[in-house]
């Protein structure tokens, strides 16, 4: 009996695969935002250090309820191992850059999985991924905006300080409403 309710329905194991992926990159990309914190921590980047920090966590978020989608749909969800996340970079710049191009790595993935989803005629899952796509539009905005304000602002005298306070306070807003 026990083999029969752990029986999978719908989930292809293709589709398992790559969400089990997506597991492991968020669960990167929460450790690259921790790293992020602790270098703004050690740089005296207090504001954007919290941002990283709060990032980090939302991007611990974002692994679990994949992790529990694949569980519930019976499939079978991998703890990721996390390896290659660095510790130190450039400057201060760089970070936000980096955080950008993670961004936009991780929709690039989203929208993969939503593909194949569709491809497979899996539309629990493509469903599912909607509030990924629409979670990636913000968090791409904002990843695009912080490294606008080096430019805007600029980094000499206390530019570097007036980023690191505009930083938290950058926000998408609804984005039903756009």
């Amino acid at each position: 009996m026990k083999d029969l309710v752990r029986m999978r329905t719908s989930l292809k194991e293709e589709i398992e695969r790559i969400l089990n992926e997506q597991i492991k990159m968020e669960a990167h990309s929460s450790a690259i935002y921790l790293s992020m914190a602790a270098w703004c921590d050690r740089n005296g980047f207090d504001f954007s250090a919290g941002y990283f920090y709060k990032q980090s966590n939302e991007e611990r978020n974002h692994m679990l309820k994949l992790f529990n989608y694949v569980s519930d749909m019976g499939g079978h969800a991998i703890s990721p191992e996390v390896t290659n996340v660095p510790q130190e970079f450039d400057g201060f710049r760089d970070v936000f850059e980096l955080a950008l191009q993670q961004e936009i790595a991780v929709s690039n993935s989203i929208n993969r999985i939503v593909g194949q989803a569709r491809q497979f005629n899996d539309f629990a899952t493509d469903q599912f991924m909607q509030w990924f796509v629409k979670e990636q539009i913000e968090e791409e905005y904002v990843a695009r905006r912080a490294v606008e304000l080096f430019d805007v602002i600029g980094e000499e005298g206390v530019g570097r300080y007036m980023i690191d306070k505009a930083i938290p306070k950058i926000t998408y807003g609804d984005v039903e409403a756009q």
